[in-house]
């Protein structure tokens, strides 16, 4: 499957007869001559994704062979000038054997060879699959083809290297994307238009692929405009395909934003899933992953609000069983799976170069293969739905049994075992979605691979790794992740970020969190006694906590306050029955006494 630029004209009986259609509507006039009946034309969404002979791509594939041949040609008569460090990193083979295009049409091929994913399967999704329709229209929309554009040169100057001026030309792109969409969303035409909407998550894109500082705000701040702008469209945007496809794009990264922040998804988990079901084994993964979001939200809430008492406690009780519950579906869904969802070991590694696990392609043990990315990454939101569900019947565990150790409980162990298998097929995956088959093609059946808008299926791309960002966090933060598994995480992290230019995975690969133990002592902080514990942090580093309940100072002060009442207390009651005893006593006597006694105490 290619992309061959503007879509095929013409009724498909011309096209069948090879003679040139004059595209009159609703027959064409050709037809209409020779007395046949007319059949209609194609559904312009699909004509711009079409199957080539093996003959054409053949010849496409010579053709690139010698472009890349005389390329590094050249490139090899310039090696012996070149330093030890700028010999060092070598270009990507593709990107080389494009350059004599001009910038705007190589960032293009780039981008629809590394992030648009097509349907493999009649009933089987893609991604992005909405950006060319909106390219080939005969007036692509400012707004969308500006954020495109950033996105485009942004991933093209990422995977070329440093010392050209893309993330500069890219920037500027991004900059007038942003005025163009706040000026589309402010006209009653285009505010839910489909372009606004697939500008929108070009934008929020553009964050993860650029991102330099670490934090979610931007990215987060795109997906939730993106979710308030579906909202507004309304239950009817999935008539089409070119609607349906761009609902698909904003639900999914609904739900990575939900898991990722504790926010509670907008709307409810029917509203998404309605009538915008495509595959119906990954409609209800993802249907599973907004129950998870739900829950996960609603424990975050409990921990801030609930006080201990025998009511709370059978809260909480309740709440692992809800978990489990939809930990329980998790599995069912595996079971019911139908043949091209599954997957199996392709190979066992035991090899670590130089003993680097930070820098292996594998770690040791199974590798799994898929019937296609989109397979693969549906699997792994499943997985991590079923870590977020395991983290949060410990942290339930441990509220209730406190002070008892939470690691002796039932429910520890059994989420410790789901865990670390969920880990262990996470790992397994990620040689497959980060090309290492590539190498070892004898392994790896053609059926195996995913369709791209364009460009060689077996090559290295981008879109897996933007789909591993979150995975590869989720596991580099559990407790039950050993060292060596955490430092390979790290190291697929920054290969993401170095090699397929996802900037963001560098940010996250510094994250150094351990889930659940440290949410478990941030609970622990939040159960205190004193009022507005639920924002404890911030109170400890505030002069003066907001008014509640009668009090206007923060925990810190409220208890040197307490312990100044009691002082005082003891000093007044120790002076009233001295002076019942004797009539009169020194009260300097009195306080030397009472800090004699208090020394070692402590605070």
């Amino acid at each position: 499957m290619v992309y061959c630029g503007k879509p095929s004209r013409g009724c498909q009986m011309c096209r069948a007869r090879r003679i040139k259609c004059d595209e009159t509507k609703p027959t064409c006039n050709q037809c209409a001559k020779s007395r046949r009946q007319c059949p209609g034309y194609k559904d312009e969404f699909d004509l711009v994704f079409r199957n080539e002979t093996q003959a054409t791509e053949r010849r496409a594939q010579k053709a690139n062979k010698k472009a890349l041949a005389q390329k590094q040609g050249k490139t090899a008569a310039r090696d012996h000038t070149k330093t030890p460090a700028s010999a060092k990193r070598d270009h990507d083979p593709s990107i080389l054997a494009t350059l004599n295009l001009p910038i705007d049409e190589q960032a293009t091929c780039h981008f629809i060879s590394n992030f648009v994913l097509l349907p493999r399967y009649d009933n089987t999704r893609g991604y992005l699959e909405f950006v060319v329709p909106l390219l080939q229209s005969e007036t692509p929309a400012p707004h969308f083809k500006l954020a495109f554009d950033a996105c485009a040169v942004a991933s093209l100057g990422n995977r070329v290297g440093t010392g050209n001026s893309f993330e500069k030309q890219a920037l500027g792109h991004y900059t007038k994307a942003l005025a163009s969409t706040f000026a589309a969303l402010k006209d009653p035409n285009l505010t839910t238009a489909d372009s606004t909407l697939a500008a929108i998550l070009m934008l929020g894109l553009f964050e993860n692929i650029s991102a330099k500082k670490l934090g979610m705000l931007a990215w987060g701040s795109h997906v939730e405009g993106a979710i308030q702008l579906v909202k507004a469209r309304g239950k009817g945007q999935s008539r089409t395909k070119m609607g349906l496809a761009l609902f698909v794009a904003v639900r999914t990264q609904m739900i990575i934003h939900t898991l990722t922040s504790g926010k509670a998804p907008i709307m409810g988990v029917e509203w998404w899933l309605g009538d915008a079901v495509k595959n119906h084994y990954g409609a209800e993964c993802q249907r599973l992953n907004i129950r998870t979001a739900e829950l996960r939200s609603e424990v975050n809430r409990l921990m801030s609000t609930l006080a201990r008492s025998p009511e709370n406690i059978e809260l909480l009780l309740a709440m692992i069983r809800r978990c489990q519950t939809v930990d329980q579906q998790h599995v069912n869904w595996v079971r019911e799976l139908p043949e091209y969802f599954r997957f199996k070991a392709a190979a066992w590694e035991d090899n670590v170069p130089n003993g680097n696990y930070g820098a292996a392609e594998v770690f040791p043990g199974r590798v799994d293969v898929y019937q296609d990315l989109w397979v693969a990454s549906v699997y792994n939101m499943m997985r991590c739905s079923r870590i977020i569900l395991a983290s949060l019947i410990v942290r339930c565990a441990a509220w209730v049994c406190s002070p008892v150790d939470y690691r002796t409980t039932p429910e520890y162990a059994t989420s410790a075992r789901i865990c670390v298998d969920m880990i262990t097929d996470i790992i397994a995956s990620v040689p497959y979605q980060l090309g290492w088959f590539s190498k070892r093609k004898e392994l790896l059946e053609t059926h195996n691979l995913s369709a791209f808008g364009c460009g060689e299926e077996d090559a290295l791309k981008g879109l897996p790794g933007y789909f591993l960002t979150w995975p590869l966090t989720c596991i580099q933060g559990q407790d039950y992740t050993t060292d060596a598994q955490r430092a390979w995480a790290k190291g697929r992290l920054l290969f993401i970020g170095n090699d397929l230019g996802i900037r963001y995975a560098n940010m996250l690969h510094q994250l150094n969190l351990r889930v659940p133990s440290m949410l478990i002592r941030r609970d622990g902080l939040m159960a205190n006694p004193y009022p507005m514990a639920h924002n404890f942090e911030k109170l400890l580093s505030a002069r003066a906590a907001p008014p509640s309940a009668g009090y206007t100072m923060n925990p810190i002060q409220q208890r040197e306050a307490m312990q100044k009442a009691q002082f005082d207390k003891d000093r007044t009651d120790l002076l009233i029955k001295a002076m019942g005893t004797s009539g009169q006593l020194d009260e300097k006597t009195v306080d030397n006494w009472l800090q004699v006694r208090n020394v070692g105490m402590g605070p």
